[in-house]
């Protein structure tokens, strides 16, 4: 089975801490979030968003853990190893995993409505060239016109001065996130189908 060979991977094996493939998917998630790669902690637990950021992502959504770690959600970073630490945050995820395995995993989730694209590296990958050339903020606050694809900031603790300095991210943005997250989690609900 395929997300039994990507668990298994091992094509960096020189990872600081060791390959440790972390990846969530079920063929009838409906929810798909792509950001950069597992952090320390997710390394040592293998659960995806398995600490604070997580937390908040999962507030940002509306949605508790059971709800998220459950078949409505998949989880696909785009390095699906820990890189190991830098200076300041993680090193960005390795460039031959996504052409390795993003595709592929995609391919198997027929039924996402959403795909949230958190973080710089998931927006590179996924928008059009003319987009990711936008700043920053300007791409997460276009995020509701993007139709099936959602630009994040990551909810790391490290991005709390963006998130200051950028007030209507939670006055408007969350908000009409959660209704799209609501909607795409609905049986029957409207969503936008398909890949992008």
């Amino acid at each position: 089975m395929l997300l039994a060979e990507a668990r298994a991977c091992r094509a960096c094996d020189d990872l600081p801490y060791g390959p440790r493939p972390v990846v969530q998917a079920h063929d009838g998630a409906r929810i798909l979030i792509v950001g950069q790669a597992p952090g320390r902690r997710v390394h040592e637990t293998g659960i995806p968003w398995n600490d604070p950021s997580g937390d908040r992502l999962r507030a940002w959504l509306g949605v508790d853990r059971a709800g998220f770690y459950g078949p409505a959600f998949a989880i696909i970073p785009m390095g699906l190893c820990y890189p190991g630490s830098a200076l300041r945050g993680d090193h960005p995820p390795r460039r031959r995993c996504a052409p390795l395995w993003f595709a592929r995993l995609r391919a198997f989730l027929p039924e996402i409505r959403l795909t949230l694209l958190i973080g710089r590296y998931a927006q590179a990958y996924h928008l059009p060239d003319p987009d990711v050339r936008l700043a920053f903020a300007e791409r997460v606050r276009r995020g509701a016109d993007y139709g099936a694809l959602w630009p994040l900031p990551h909810p790391s603790g490290r991005n709390n001065h963006w998130l200051a300095r950028h007030p209507w991210f939670e006055a408007a943005i969350l908000p009409a996130l959660r209704r799209r997250v609501r909607d795409a989690l609905r049986p029957g609900g409207e969503g936008d189908h398909g890949t992008p």
